[in-house]
């Protein structure tokens, strides 16, 4: 069986986009591989990484990628997690089903670490609960 492949795109590949890449080969099984990048590339957020190893989920290996390194490959879904990224690629060739849920941008929110963490965790959670509501269940 062929896995479907998701990408999922944000502005900077630090975030959102990030999250959802683990969580969704976390929750989705063997019938899909999540990828994610975008428009610019910088740095994965400390603070995605600790609120997805929060629940067992660990992206400390990744990086934060533009779309440029996809060049060539073809997705099943391509999801824009933003208003931005929706913007610059409204006609990713790659994708056969392209979509858009927009989430809030943890990166925003100033304060201590403790003050800014359970914004992560809520949309966090926000984007496990679209994900296995958009494609189905977690293992």
């Amino acid at each position: 069986m062929t896995k479907k492949k998701i990408l999922f795109l944000c502005t900077h590949n630090s975030c959102r986009s990030q999250m959802a890449e683990g969580l969704a080969n976390h929750c989705l099984g063997g019938g899909f591989e999540a990828y994610s990048a975008g428009t610019e590339a910088t740095r994965v957020n400390p603070l995605a990484v600790k609120v997805l190893a929060e629940i067992g989920i660990d992206i400390s290996g990744h990086r934060s990628k533009t779309l440029d390194e996809f060049d060539g490959e073809s997705f099943d879904y391509v999801v824009t997690l933003c208003g931005d990224a929706n913007e610059k690629c409204p006609l990713y060739i790659g994708g056969t089903e392209r979509s858009h849920r927009g989430f809030d941008d943890p990166s925003r929110c100033f304060g201590t670490e403790e003050e800014v963490l359970p914004e992560f965790r809520r949309v966090r959670d926000e984007i496990k609960s679209w994900i296995i509501e958009h494609f189905g269940g977690c293992k």
